[in-house]
Formats: structure tokens, sequence, C-alpha cells
């Protein structure tokens, strides 16, 4: 058995260190590939290092806003592209003919018909073939200049002189923009000609002029002027790749700047040049090796130290694989998440909700872990985000300040609070950073209270997370602890029908174990849930014990010892049936195990004994299954179950017989060593016995007799 217990204990082991071994390859790959450059800098302020020598040549680049403002410049003689579709124009030359002689043939039987006379077929055909020639030229004239697709993007045009250039075949025209047609301007344009044009042919009896006042013309308009994106982007480019990054070198051994001198602007961009070289280079010349090789000595000596934090002060999570998965995972994923956030550079790293994790550790843990867990990840993140030591600070008393308001997150509302405090505190950290820094409030950014309000409505999603991580690692939040604490679950409910003394029972030894966590500062809500359900097993066969005895018969009187041992044990056993069908939280199931540990039934073993003085016992069978309790909840559960239990036969009550009640009743566990597994000490034990004294005296008081 011993052997077994040893060899489950190295492979657990061995799984935690590939985990955190894992992790840190994990953390490792989100690491910049390049060197960090190690000096902090900001302008305006001392140059607070030693003198810096430039350690190889590299340009100075220019300030971004000189940058933009050149190619914004350097843009302006950019003539933009349009390709002219020849396709659309042969198109319309072959359906206009056959339009034409519909539309005529339609026009001149309706003159028959209107004047009811012969009109000479020659006239019409004369008159017909000039509108044909003459809108022929119009359709012409227009396709040649070009009917362009998007009228906005022409007008857009805001170069000098409003130049564009058509791409027809092989060739290339530079046209002025107001050379070619829009749709619109297109129609207009031949409307007014065909008015013209019918006014110079003598309109007679033909009246030739409503001809073209009722010709539709609008079919013969088709755009074949299409801006050429491709083209435009090219030499778009070619012209920002014209305009130079930089202005000016310097050279390897020169020196930049001294210890104690003022960082000006000129000084600036040369350190920010030397940073963007440093870090963005590949010519540079450093052993990514030897980087790589520092970046793995940090995170595996950072995840050691979260390691033998939890060995030292939280072992029972090195205890469990399912814990310790769940902690890395956490990181690992706020890790990705802030890392996909700067590089891709459209969003603020300060809308990233860090708070998130320590109030899910605080949620699933305690607020030590979730402290610790929270440095840990952000001092992680800062190796990569920019202003290492701002976001460092920002997110540390962000996260401390969470945890403090969100004692309580059952609590309806206080989410909502805890985000609002959230947005304030990042807010007048920043503004308190920024006015320490330039001593002023002109360089407050407007648009970082916005990333910061981001920030605290992504705070609201921590519900819907604690929910998909209870379900997934089958842990507990104190929502759901007060869920299953209201005595109208169904459970609680069959339990107080089924056996109303035990359901009793269980209210006072919640009641006990919850004054006990409040002084020894354990989970009061997961203490009082594993007292209302640690004697659900007592449904089956309630009239087996005590407490449910309403009348003088007492079932065990037909029984032998050994058989009402079996039957109280029993309770045990059928109380984790009965949870695991009710599909109860292992940790509420872990309550119904331990609360007798593995003590005997004192009463049936002890009438055994004296019944049977010569026969040898087997105590096994007189002895409850366990494990012992293994968590300060369980154990101060234990205790209150058998004091409560045991405070129901004194005849005698007061002070002293209460105090001795309690010592015994301590001393026996203790002897028994049910609790070498809790987190308890003997301060918390001794405190835990001033409580229960206290509050069974309170329970046992006697009152005055009332007057008849």
């Amino acid at each position: 058995m011993q052997q077994k217990y040893l060899k489950n204990s190295r492979f657990k082991n061995l799984v935690i260190f590939l985990l955190f071994l894992i992790a840190s390859v994990v953390i490792v790959s989100y690491f910049p590939s390049e060197g960090k450059f190690r000096y902090e800098f900001q302008r305006g302020k001392p140059w607070k290092h030693e003198v810096l020598v430039a350690p190889f040549d590299f340009p100075i680049y220019k300030h971004e806003s000189v940058l933009e403002a050149e190619k914004d410049s350097a843009l302006k003689s950019f003539i933009p592209y349009y390709k002219m579709d020849s396709m659309v124009f042969r198109n319309i030359m072959e359906a206009f003919s056959s339009t034409m002689d519909i539309w005529w043939k339609d026009y001149t039987g309706r003159l028959r018909d209107e004047f009811r006379m012969k009109i000479p077929e020659a006239e019409l055909d004369k008159t017909g073939s000039l509108y044909k020639m003459e809108i022929l030229s119009l359709l012409t004239e227009l396709y040649m200049q070009g009917i362009v697709s998007d009228a906005s993007q022409l007008e857009s045009i805001t170069n000098t002189n409003g130049l564009i250039n058509i791409i027809s075949g092989q060739i290339v025209e530079e046209k002025h923009k107001n050379s070619v047609y829009t749709q619109i301007s297109s129609y207009q344009y031949i409307r007014e000609q065909l008015s013209e044009i019918a006014s110079g042919i003598q309109p007679g009896v033909l009246k030739e002029r409503r001809f073209t006042e009722n010709l539709d013309i609008a079919d013969l308009i088709v755009p074949n002027l299409f801006y050429d994106t491709e083209t435009s982007l090219k030499v778009q480019n070619k012209i920002l790749g014209d305009v130079s990054e930089t202005q000016g070198m310097i050279q390897a051994g020169e020196k930049i700047i001294a210890l104690g001198e003022l960082i000006n602007e000129e000084k600036f961009q040369i350190l920010t040049s030397l940073k963007r070289e440093f870090e963005t280079n590949p010519g540079v010349s450093r052993n990514y090796n030897f980087i790589l090789l520092g970046q793995v000595v940090i995170v595996c000596f950072t995840f050691l130290v979260m390691y033998l934090f939890l060995f030292h002060f939280r072992r029972e999570v090195l205890q469990s694989i399912n814990k310790t998965i769940f902690i890395l995972l956490v990181v690992v994923i706020m890790a990705y998440l802030s890392n996909i956030t700067i590089r891709s550079q459209v969003l603020s790293l300060y809308v990233m909700p860090m708070v998130i994790l320590p109030i899910i550790m605080r949620t699933f843990f305690d607020a030590r872990i979730a402290v610790f867990v929270h440095l840990i990840t952000i001092l992680l993140i800062g190796f990569w985000a920019p202003n290492s030591f701002e976001f460092i600070f920002m997110n540390f008393i962000a996260g401390v300040v969470a945890i403090f308001t969100l004692r309580n997150i059952y609590r309806r509302g206080i989410l909502f609070i805890t985000a609002v405090i959230i947005f304030f505190t990042y807010s007048i950290l920043y503004a308190g950073i920024n006015i320490m820094q330039d001593g002023s409030f002109r360089n407050l950014d407007i648009i970082s209270f916005a990333w910061f309000g981001g920030n605290a409505l992504l705070i609201l999603t921590t519900y819907p997370l604690i929910f998909i991580f209870e379900r997934t690692f089958g842990f507990i939040s104190d929502a759901t602890l007060l869920e299953l604490s209201d005595t109208n679950q169904p459970l609680l409910r069959q339990l107080a029908e089924k056996a109303p003394g035990t359901f009793h029972h269980s209210l006072q030894v919640a009641n006990l174990a919850e004054e006990a966590a409040i002084h020894t500062r354990g989970n009061t809500l997961l203490i009082r849930c594993g007292s209302l359900y640690h004697d659900i097993g007592k449904m089956n066969d309630p009239m087996y014990y005590i407490e449910n005895i309403t009348s003088s018969f007492n079932p065990h009187e037909e029984l032998e010892f050994e058989e009402s041992a079996e039957k109280i044990i029993g309770h045990v056993i059928h109380g984790e049936q009965i949870a695991r069908k009710h599909k109860l939280p292992g940790i509420i199931i872990d309550f119904i195990l331990t609360h007798h540990g593995t003590t005997t039934v004192q009463y049936f073993y002890k009438s055994y004994l004296k019944e049977y003085p010569d026969v040898e016992i087997d105590k096994s069978r007189f002895s409850y299954p366990g494990p012992i309790p293994f968590s300060r909840e369980t154990a101060i559960v234990m205790m209150a179950d058998a004091i409560e239990a045991a405070s129901r036969s004194m005849k005698k009550v007061n002070k002293d017989t209460i105090k001795d009640l309690v010592e015994n009743i301590f001393k026996y566990q203790f002897d028994e060593r049910q609790f070498i597994n809790a987190n308890l000490t003997l301060r918390d034990i001794e405190k835990i016995k001033e409580v229960f004294i206290n509050k069974l005296q309170n329970i046992y008081h006697t009152r005055p007799e009332y007057p008849k």
C-alpha cells in the first residue's frame, strides 16, 4: 500500500513538473525574438544611466509626425489612375443601331396615326438617318472622353492640378478630371445636344423635336472608366517609399548622452532610434541563442518561485493536478491575449481586463494566491509590454483593489461596482503618473480613459467565465455555494421530511461551524454548505439515528452491536451515493466522507467491550472508513458535528460541563490523529474551542420560569 502511494505521489510530481515546464515553454514563445533595450528614458527628464556611447552605426529616424507630414506632402503630387474598358463602347455601338431603328419606327408609326395622312418614306428615312448619325457622334465623343463609374471618388481628387491618368490599352493619357463625364453629366449633355439637333432639322409636319424629348437614352450611358486600384497603390507606395525615414547617422563609438544630461527633443529622437534599431534590426550583432537562453532563465525562475510559493503556503493546490492546470492555464491565456493585443497595434494594452485574473483566482482559491498569481502574470507580461514599469504598477494596484472590493462576489451588483472602482483606479493612477512625469495635465490622452472604460466593461464577463471554469474544472464558486445552502433545495427538503431530527442537527452544526470559520478565517459559505449536507446519508433508514427516534422503541435493541455500528457507519457511504446521484460538487462530498474521519462508533464499541471483555475485537468493524479531514473547513465541521451531537446527551448543562465536553471531544479527536492533514494551528484549535463553548452556552442557557 505504501509503495503504491509513493508511486502515485511520484507520478503526480512528475505531471506537475511537466505542466510547469509546458507553461514555461509557451510563455517563452511569447517573448520577442529580438533583444530588449535595457535603458528606460523619458522626454524632458535627465538621463539616469551611465554615459551612453553608440554600440554600432545607426540612422536617426524622423519623428512620426514629421514623417507623416512629409508623406502627406509627397502624396499631393500623386495622380490617380483610371482604366478605360473599350468593350463597353463596342457593346453599346452594336446595340445602338437596332435600338435606333426600333425607336424611329415606333415614332413614325405614331405620327401616321396622329395625322391620318401618308408621309413620304424618303423624307422619313432621311430624317431618321440624320438623327442616327448625330446620336452616334455624341456617344462616340462621350465614350472617348470616358464615363466614370464612381463620381464621388473623382470629386475627391485633390492634387494641385486635378489631373488623372487614363490607361487605354498600352497608352496612358493625362487628363483633367473635369474633361471626363459622370453618368449624370453624360445624360444631361446628350439631352442638351439632342435639343439643338432637333432645332437644326426643319420640323415641318413631322415635329421631330417630340422624338428627342421622348427618347429614352439612359440605357445608352454605361460607365467605361474605372479607378485602377492596383496601379494607383503601386504608384502611391513608390512615392511613399521615396520619402526617407531617416535624417542623419550616428557613428559607432560616438557619444550619445551623459549621466544627468537633459533629454531634449533631439536626444530623445536619437535614443528612440537606437532602441528601434536595437530591437528590430537583425543586422545588429547579437547572439539570439543567448537572448533565448536569458528568456528561458527568466521564465523558468519565475515559475519556480510560483511553485515554491504553492509548495510552502498552498501545498493542497500542488496535490491537485486539476488545480495546477487551471492556475497555469489562466496565466498562459492572459499572457497570450496581452501578446496579441500588443502585436496587433490596434488596441491599447490597457483595454485588457487583467484584473479578471485575480478575481477568478479569489473566487476559487484565496486572496493570497490571487495576489501572487496576478503579480507573477503581470511581471511576465511586463517583459514585452510598452512602458513596463507603468504597466506593472497600474495593474498590480488595480488587481489588489479588485480583490478587496470583491470579498463577496455572490452579492448582486458587486461586480458592476468593482468595474466602476477599477475604472477610477486606472484613471487616477494614469493621471498621477502623467502629472508626475510632465508636471501638467496637458499631455493627458483622453483616449486612454476610453480604453479604461472598455477594460471596466470587459470585467463584467467574469460571471460567465466563472461558470465555464466551474463546469470545466469541477470547481465551486461562492454563488454556487450560496445557491446550494438554500434550505429549499430539493435534497435538503427531502432530508427535512424524511429525517427532521437530522435536518435540525445539520442546521445547528452549520451555525457552530460557521461561527468557528469566521474566527479562523475559513470559508464560511463552504463550511455552511458542507454542514447542511454532511448527514444526508441518514435519509436511508432514519429511524436508526437517535435524533430521529420519537418513540420509546429503539430499533438498535434488536440488533447486535456490530450490526448497529454497521448501520451508523453506513450513513457515510449512503451519503456519498446520494450526493453523487444528485451531482453535488466534489468539495461538498468531501464533508460527507470526512466528518467522522477514521474514528470509531464510540457507543457501540464501548458497549461491545463491556459486554464481551474477553473476546478479541475487530476494531475496523466499529470504525468509519474515512478519510480524515484534509482542510481547515472539513476539520471544523468534524469538530462541530461531534460536539453538537454530544451536547444533546448532557444531563447537567453549565459552563463547566460544556467546557469539559468540548475539551474531551477535542482531546479524543486529537489523540486519534484526525487533524494531521488539516491546515490548522494550535492557536486555531484553541480559538475554535472558545467559540464552541460560547455558542453552546448561548444555545443551552436557562430562562426564567414564566408566571402561571
